[in-house]
């Protein structure tokens, strides 16, 4: 998203999205690695359930906060969806991860205006790392300013998805082209990928089959540090936008990138 021109969004809206992460990193926190069926989500199983009781009290928090904004939830669905801001929540994003035992998950909190994010935060409850990014300030992980490296061609970049199944069938050569086109590639880390691209670990990730839960908080975060973030088209991403997603600490792999996937 490019905001507009000395857009600053409120400091209220920081200090409240740094209280929802201390309501959603108990709840995780406590299910994580309980020794319990967790693998049919069709059930009241753990994961299902921390899924659930993450998202009813962020939403709680967020109502309490502000009773006139709009929510949106990965489990419980839209609440004023129409409304100026909207909240859009994945109480758990990196579920293979959280079933496994491995740390690799975390909860993504958005704040819409008008359909474009304008606020983002990726909380990691198990690392307690935390990126929070907003218009008009500077993304910050656990309370310092990040920012990108430099990576002047694809060929030097290292490249990150969540999963090779995002690009089964069709999509296949276009991961194959990726993985020949960079110098290092990597899979698994969901939200994680794109907070340590903001940090200068990474260099470019792509990936499909995203639901807006699992991107629009990640542009503020992006914007706020400097990278980039776009579908597979180069536009914007908001409320509207596809399941194709790709990010890229700088502007020149992101290019290339964009030059691939659309050849």
């Amino acid at each position: 998203m490019a905001a507009q021109a000395g857009e600053v969004l409120s400091g209220e809206f920081l200090s409240v999205a740094r209280g929802l992460t201390e309501v959603s990193r108990p709840i995780l926190r406590r299910y994580y690695r309980t020794r319990v069926d967790i693998l049919d989500k069709s059930d009241e199983s753990p994961v299902t359930q921390a899924d659930r009781e993450c998202e009813s009290a962020l939403r709680a928090a967020i109502a309490t906060a502000f009773p006139d904004h709009g929510i949106i939830g990965e489990e419980f669905g839209p609440e004023r969806a129409d409304a100026e801001f909207v909240w859009v929540l994945d109480p758990l994003d990196g579920t293979r991860a959280f079933i496994t035992g491995r740390p690799m998950f975390g909860t993504l909190i958005a704040l819409t205006r008008g359909g474009k994010p304008v606020l983002g935060v990726i909380d990691m409850p198990i690392l307690g790392d935390t990126w929070l990014g907003a218009v008009g300030h500077p993304t910050t992980l656990n309370g310092e300013p990040v920012r990108p490296r430099a990576c002047a061609a694809l060929k030097d970049a290292y490249f990150s998805c969540a999963l090779p199944l995002m690009f089964a069938g069709p999509f296949r050569p276009t991961l194959d082209a990726l993985t020949a086109a960079t110098k290092s590639q990597t899979f698994g880390g969901d939200c994680y990928q794109y907070g340590v691209l903001a940090s200068g670990f990474l260099d470019l990730v792509v990936e499909r089959q995203l639901g807006l839960y699992d991107f629009l908080a990640l542009v503020p975060i992006l914007d706020g540090a400097g990278a980039y973030i776009t579908d597979w088209q180069g536009k914007a991403l908001d409320i509207r936008s596809g399941d194709q997603v790709v990010a890229a600490g700088d502007r020149r792999v992101l290019d290339q990138a964009l030059d691939l996937l659309n050849r």
